[in-house]
């Protein structure tokens, strides 16, 4: 990638940041880059596709950021550590006043829709192998829709973080349930063999009757 293209990348997001979405135009984005304005339709053809390749960009690099961090996980607990720990330091970077703007013009923009549902995706994805390598051999794992639970914890986890902006107790108080359900999760698979295959039965019987 040239120099300026990254620029623009970063000007992009740095106006958004500074502007708000609505604020966002080419003059703002040369602005915020350092580069005449006539190079973000050079680079990138419009302004929607520059904010386009922006938010991909920025995602990837937020997602690779914490990469080695979700490896390590061990625990469903320690995923939401994780979490809460994510959650302060993107919040402190500006990146959930930006992610909170993407969504608000995403819902009248198909085609930035796309583009954020997919950078949202790779967050969904980060989690469902944390997911899967966590559950596997749990009673949880053999009913549950582990790509669907990826989803919903990436949106707790994104609802949460735009939550805090406007109401910090409850936030608190979201995170603290998931941490109830990751601890039932953990109790569940401390169950001795009998009381498992029990369990196992039930769920197997629950599964079958839908």
């Amino acid at each position: 990638m040239s120099d300026t293209k990254q620029k623009l990348l970063d000007g992009t997001l740095a106006a958004v940041a500074e502007h708000g979405i609505k604020g966002v135009s080419a003059r703002t984005i040369a602005a915020a880059a350092g580069v005449n304005q006539a190079l973000v339709f050079y680079h990138f053809g419009s302004v929607d596709d520059l904010l386009t390749a922006a938010c991909r960009m920025h995602t990837e690099a937020r997602v690779a950021a914490y990469s080695a961090e979700f490896a390590r996980v061990t625990s469903l607990r320690q995923l939401l550590d994780v979490g809460r720990a994510l959650q302060v330091r993107e919040r402190e970077l500006g990146n959930v006043s930006i992610l909170a703007q993407l969504l608000a013009a995403a819902q009248g923009d198909p085609k930035l829709g796309g583009a954020v549902g997919a950078a949202l995706q790779l967050w969904v994805d980060e989690i469902e192998s944390v997911l899967r390598r966590l559950l596997t051999g749990s009673p949880f794992a053999e009913v549950a829709d582990l790509g669907g639970l990826a989803k919903a914890v990436s949106a707790a986890f994104v609802g949460i973080e735009l939550f805090a902006g406007v109401d910090a107790k409850g936030s608190e108080h979201a995170m603290s349930a998931l941490e109830q359900l990751a601890v039932l999760v953990e109790v569940v698979d401390d169950l001795g063999p009998i009381s498992r295959r029990a369990l196992n039965a039930k769920i197997n019987k629950a599964v079958r009757s839908r």
